[in-house]
């Protein structure tokens, strides 16, 4: 459907591609990656001719139609949002326009020739369009209501949603998608996965979200060394295929090195010996003719950056007493009490309209409650991401001078360091902040928000609008933080590498969970990481809960019997011989995927395909049985805890 063969590109001096190739078949998956500046918006502009390439070719498949949906900034006229979503031709909303007006009375346009236009319109499908968009429009979480509004009057984000709707109503032979998750709440988000997984077309896509590319890709085609490399599976799959072949090349640039120092040590001793010329030269010929190869580079996924320690706050960092809080007659809370520790790493989680957000607000003193208290502890400072974003931008700073204006102690260079990471570098850095996109201020707003950072951290959704090297720049500055961060987001990864504690919020209560995402995942036995995220109760899909409820075997009330009659001092040596078994059980096996994570480590594992495989397998299973000991071991734990106790 899509070929490049042979695809040169550069600026200047700046080579991005050379010599590049790529296949995109009808229902391939692609996931397009590589670090900032590497070429990924250069690549789809080439495919979408809006640059030329300086060598190769570019062709599609007769007749295949291309959709594009950009990271920001879609077209917007006078169209209703129903009108964008559905207008899959260039004439499409006229003949929307004149057929919904006869509906409604209007027969001003009948002098239009009405033959024609329901011969048109009937031609293109318009009501089963009209039908589908609807639908499409309703995944994405518009409401009915919402249709016939002018999209100018939506913020940016939504109009973003009509122009996907737009494209999913095409149904185009091959979706071009940069960043298509940025503006999705986590419903939308998972209903897009979905319809996605059953689109009929090839995907090509840019993401950041990892759990997205999982959930979706069956490649990751990463741009490194002026080309495209191509990795089957998705994006977990091709971190490990990565690490592998960067092993092997590095083992096959070793040799090649080894080869040419030692046909340089030869010609250079005998060129000039009269017998040995010959063969000398013969040697500087060989080592030319050589495929060169490149030496693997380091991802750069850590930053050399390590910003200014908050003031120690008290151990005690906000308390809520019982906080009533409601928007009008809708009560979100009613008498909700919670208190953090200094040191934790809170992940606020639930269903879409729990209260979330509201409870960030009500912790960072943006709203007050309507009744109870909210209170910050000892030499706590608090900091709300979300008003960063609007409030602490100066639109006539450049990047660097705003990112400057901080009372932290910290030099120019590592100031443009932190910038460069979260993609401000080169020239970048002198635009003014009025120009920036959302996106871009964004992205500012982190920067001067780690280069000056309060002890009471509060984020909502701060990994939107970055890409996957700049969240690692993120994750990583936020390992250093020995402050407390309270956080909403959608991000898996992020949470699972950050969050130490977990707070389920939904139907006005709090429900804490002392452990991190995992310890949340297993507690709750939630069929997905992402679909934890909104799940409507705290105990998650609750598979397999009552079980069994009401039944009872003459066996297991005679263990019953039994074990009422056992003195406590019996019943604790017995649970701690449980305990302390499954414990050696799970070393064991943990110390085995050890073994096994080294040995694939190795290239001449990934050389034998029969080996990896099997080894693949083992740790699947491994992984597999540790979570089954894991379940036990906590629930004898916990009956140990009890009778101890």
């Amino acid at each position: 459907m899509l070929t490049l063969s042979g695809v040169s590109k550069s600026y200047g001096d700046r080579v991005l591609f050379e010599d590049a190739a790529l296949q995109v078949n009808r229902g391939d998956r692609i996931g397009l990656v590589g670090p900032n500046g590497a070429g990924k918006s250069t690549l789809f502009s080439l495919i979408l001719r809006e640059q030329q390439a300086d060598d190769g070719q570019i062709a599609f498949e007769r007749g295949a139609k291309i959709g594009f949906l950009p990271q920001e900034s879609a077209p917007i006229g006078d169209e209703t949002v129903i009108e964008i979503a559905c207008a899959i031709t260039d004439d499409f909303v006229q003949l929307y326009r004149t057929i919904k007006s006869w509906e409604n009375g209007d027969y001003d346009e009948l002098s239009t020739g009405q033959d024609d236009v329901h011969e048109r319109y009937n031609e293109l499908n318009g009501y089963l369009v009209e039908a589908k968009a609807k639908q499409i429009l309703a995944g994405l979480g518009f409401r009915d209501s919402d249709l016939d509004r002018p999209a100018r009057e939506l913020s940016g984000g939504w109009v973003m949603r009509a122009h996907l709707a737009r494209l999913l109503t095409q149904e185009p032979d091959l979706l071009i998608l940069d960043e298509p998750t940025n503006h999705l709440d986590l419903e939308s988000l998972m209903w897009f996965q979905g319809y996605l997984k059953g689109y009929s077309g090839g995907i090509l896509v840019i993401s950041h979200d990892r759990e997205f590319l999982n959930a979706l890709v069956t490649a990751i085609v990463e741009i490194r060394h002026q080309g495209l490399w191509r990795f089957t599976g998705n994006y977990s799959k091709y971190l490990v295929l990565r690490e592998a072949t960067d092993a092997q090349l590095l083992a096959s640039y070793k040799t090649q090195q080894k080869e040419i120092a030692h046909l340089q040590a030869f010609a250079d001793r005998f060129k000039a010996k009269a017998s040995k010329a010959t063969q000398a030269q013969s040697k500087l010929r060989q080592i030319e003719r050589m495929d060169k190869i490149q030496a693997p580079v380091a991802d750069g996924k850590k930053v050399g950056f390590r910003f200014p320690q908050p003031i120690r706050s008290g151990q005690r960092v906000i308390k809520l007493d019982k906080v009533h809080f409601a928007y009008g007659d809708n009560v979100v809370y009613a008498g909700i009490d919670l208190e953090v520790e200094r040191g934790e790493r809170i992940v606020l989680v639930g269903p879409n309209g729990a209260g979330k957000s509201t409870l960030l607000k009500l912790l960072a003193t943006k709203i007050v409650p309507d009744k109870g208290e909210c209170g910050l502890g000892h030499n706590v400072v608090a900091g709300y991401y979300s008003q960063y974003r609007v409030e602490m931008l100066d639109p006539k700073r450049s990047v660097l001078e705003e990112a400057l204006d901080t009372q932290a102690s910290v030099t120019e260079q590592a100031v443009r360091t932190l910038l460069g990471s979260f993609l401000f570098s080169g020239e970048t850095v002198f635009k003014k902040v009025s120009v920036l996109s959302g996106g871009e201020k964004s992205r500012l707003a982190l920067v001067k928000l780690l280069l000056n950072p309060p002890n009471l951290l509060l984020m909502d959704e701060p990994t939107t609008h970055l890409d996957i090297s700049s969240i690692d720049a993120l994750v990583e500055a936020l390992k250093q933080f020995e402050g407390t961060l309270v956080f909403i987001s959608h991000d898996v990864h992020f949470i699972k590498t950050l969050a130490n504690k977990v707070i389920h919020v939904a139907g006005g209560k709090l429900t804490p969970y002392l452990g991190d995402y995992q310890f949340y995942l297993h507690k709750t036995q939630a069929e997905s990481a992402r679909a934890a995220l909104t799940a409507g109760g705290a105990g998650g899909k609750g598979k397999g809960k009552g079980k069994g409820k009401g039944k009872s075997t003459s066996k297991s009330a005679g263990k019953q019997g039994k074990a009422k009659h056992e003195s406590p001092r019996a019943r604790i040596q017995k649970l701690q011989k449980a305990v302390t078994k499954l414990e050696r059980e799970i070393d064991a096996l943990e110390r085995r995927q050890a073994e096994i994570k080294q040995e694939l480590e190795l290239p001449e594992t990934w050389n034998d395909g029969g080996r990896s495989s099997e080894l693949n397998k083992e740790m699947t299973a491994s992984q597999k049985r540790v979570l089954e000991l894991t379940n036990a071991w906590e629930a004898e734990a916990a009956k140990l805890e009890s009778i101890s106790s």
